[in-house]
């Protein structure tokens, strides 16, 4: 039963846009240029939503494909979390669109926003909540559609998003499963990265939407130097909860921000690159998709094995941090 046996992911699923807007797509449309965003970011390419789509179709997508991946039916559910920053509307939350679309009974069903950091805050709530025993199976959830939250005049910004989700089967497993979670922010850095409008304090109007105040602003530097610094140090965190090392890592999933913040930690920790995965080239900033999708592609792709030590972290606005540990068990 939940809280006695261990809490693992019993299977992964992703879903990404079709469309591909490429660095030399986005050269026709604001003046920037493939080897300036490349050389800073690692990214060329990232997936984009057409107007018809929401959060909660690729949250529906990945689901359903972690299910799928799981052999879990949705009737085996009762509990489901979507990280994302860009739900569908302010209310209801974008979980009981998923919920409803599944089929689902009446069970709980939330979002939680903790912008990119969101998905491994989620997996550590939905695996609090199973292994306490109230819940037995979790759909827990990353999803966001960046591309409607950037300005899009502000050149150094709306080059790093992409949209995309990710999703994981939480269950009981026999041996291993999610070890240990540390989870932060630090509230002073909340206006770093923020998006100024739309929301109680200052709600949308003509006037700051002209001003780009709807879309994210960004203080790139400062932002970068908390990422180098607090990937590593919440990875080696949450390692020591459950007395591993870097050492004992088979596999580091970051978030998917920069390449040059993943090389950071990786050197941090120090690991190889074989144990880094890496596909921001493809996707871009996702946000809480970005782990979640990265994950699901590192276990098709036959980079995570069972028994395996799989690490994520995640950064982002709050400014906020999360890292996971995980003794693969599938």
């Amino acid at each position: 039963m939940s809280g006695i046996s261990p809490i693992g992911v019993l299977g992964t699923g992703s879903l990404a846009p079709e469309k591909i807007v490429t660095n030399f797509d986005l050269e026709k449309l604001i003046d920037t240029n493939d080897e300036w965003i490349s050389s800073r970011t690692g990214i060329r390419a990232r997936r984009m939503a057409g107007p018809e789509t929401a959060t909660s179709d690729l949250a529906i997508g990945a689901a359903k494909a972690a299910l799928q991946n799981a052999g879990v039916e949705p009737g085996e559910i009762d509990l489901v979390i979507v990280a994302t920053c860009t739900p569908d509307h302010p209310m209801p939350a974008t979980a009981v669109l998923v919920h409803r679309a599944l089929g689902l009974k009446r069970c709980a069903a939330f979002d939680l926003n903790a912008a990119c950091s969101g998905f491994a805050y989620a997996l550590d709530v939905g695996w609090q909540m199973l292994k306490g025993g109230a819940h037995r199976k979790a759909l827990v959830i990353g999803a966001d559609i960046m591309t409607r939250a950037v300005n899009w005049k502000d050149r150094s910004t709306c080059v790093l998003f992409g949209d995309g989700a990710g999703a994981v089967v939480l269950g009981d497993v026999e041996s291993g499963g999610i070890l240990s979670g540390a989870l932060g922010a630090d509230g002073a850095g909340a206006p770093l990265l923020m998006i100024p409008a739309g929301g109680s304090r200052e709600p949308s109007n003509a006037e700051n939407i002209a001003e780009g105040r709807t879309g994210m602003v960004m203080n790139g530097r400062e932002v970068y130097k908390f990422a180098v610094q607090i990937m590593g140090e919440a990875a080696v965190q949450a390692l020591a909860k459950c007395d591993l090392t870097p050492d004992d890592v088979s596999l580091f999933i970051p978030h998917q921000a920069n390449i040059r913040i993943i090389e950071s930690a990786g050197k941090r920790l120090g690991l190889s690159p074989e144990k880094i995965f890496v596909n921001i080239d493809q996707y871009g900033n996702t946000s809480a998709g970005s782990v979640p999708l990265a994950l699901d592609e590192a276990y098709r792709k036959g980079r995570i094995h069972k028994g395996d030590i799989v690490v994520t972290v995640g950064f982002g606005a709050g400014l906020t941090w999360a890292a996971n540990v995980i003794r693969w068990s599938i």
